[in-house]
């Protein structure tokens, strides 16, 4: 619960998963309950695509003392899962070897039989800038670090792709911006793109909402009105604002002939 890389604009802040995103728990006994499940789900036959690090980054620092991460993907490969691992890190690439024996002999879903790759690997991206990003995700590997780790993935043949999530609004969010972005990623060997709006929760001192306006307001204080106005008291950007970005990023994937779903 928490993470450690704390990026000023994460939806766990304040919420049910951490009270702020600059400290943690770990879950000492994660493979001991993985283990136990997964036995089960294979005696049944029941197959699903396994997804780590939806709300906190599986590769954390942490990470590299503990290998909770690297345990439990042995254990994926032990009852043949596949898995979706949607990370800021390039300490991914330590877990290759793992990678490619669960590419190798995972049983995918009757649904999703015809997939090319049993391992996908979504790379989370706010900014393509290092220098942004070291302000905005403080303790995360940079921009350039994920690339690159991209780009080796990609080369061992795994579904390998995007989430430019949050889209930052009056930092990045322009045309310029977006382009330069999504032709990065196709260099880099993205083969699909998934896009979210910037997400504002709470009114509380540890809110995402509070800790983000406060960050605005002393790093980029001449778009704080705009951004408050964007927001008004909703968590979410207007529809309009939320429809004009989502064209924007098609019609720019279009002509850089990168897939705007995973599938």
């Amino acid at each position: 619960m928490g993470c450690s890389f704390n990026c000023v604009y994460c939806y766990i802040n304040g919420s049910k998963y951490a009270k702020e995103t600059n400290n943690y728990y770990v879950k000492s006994n994660a493979s001991d309950l993985v283990y136990k499940k997964l036995k089960k789900l294979a005696k049944n036959q029941e197959r699903a695509f396994l997804n780590l690090g939806s709300a906190s980054d599986s590769y954390m620092e942490i990470e590299k003392e503990l290998e909770l991460t690297r345990d439990i993907l042995k254990i994926f490969l032990r009852f043949k899962y596949p898995v979706h691992i949607i990370t800021k890190s390039d300490l991914i690439l330590r877990d290759i070897d793992i990678l490619r024996k669960i590419n190798e002999i995972a049983i995918l879903p009757e649904d999703i039989k015809n997939l090319k790759s049993k391992v996908c690997i979504t790379f989370s991206f706010s900014t393509i800038d290092d220098e942004l990003a070291s302000l905005i995700e403080p303790n995360a590997p940079l921009p350039s670090q994920r690339l690159n780790a991209m780009n080796k993935l990609a080369s061992e043949g795994f579904h390998v792709g995007v989430a430019l999530m949050p889209i930052l609004p009056y930092l990045n969010d322009d045309i310029e911006n977006l382009d330069n972005a999504v032709k990065l990623f196709k260099k880099n060997n993205a083969s699909y793109l998934i896009l979210g709006a910037l997400s504002l929760f709470g009114n509380n001192d540890n809110s995402s909402k509070i800790k983000y306006f406060n960050f605005i307001e002393n790093n980029f204080p001449e778009i704080l009105v705009n951004v408050k106005k964007l927001f008004y008291n909703r968590e979410y950007p207007s529809q309009k604002y939320q429809n004009d970005i989502y064209r924007k990023i098609v019609n720019i994937c279009k002509k850089q002939d990168v897939k705007t779903t995973m599938i």
